[in-house]
């Protein structure tokens, strides 16, 4: 009986570090996220500048 019990905590334990284990994982990709969102909201603007002026460029050059 006392082997059966040890083996119910220990099982116990085990899920318990399992489960704090997913939720790092979990707040660490919500977190790089974020942090993709920010960015593409903070440097969208200019990039998207960069490409369609490059875009503008080889046109003009392929059409001269």
């Amino acid at each position: 009986m006392v082997e059966y019990l040890s083996i119910l905590l220990n099982a116990r334990f085990a899920k318990t570090e399992r489960g704090a284990s997913a939720v790092e994982y979990g707040l660490l990709i919500a977190g790089i996220a974020a942090l993709i969102v920010a960015i593409v909201f903070i440097f969208g603007g200019t990039i998207s500048n960069i490409f369609t002026n490059t875009c503008s460029s080889v046109n003009q050059a392929t059409c001269s």
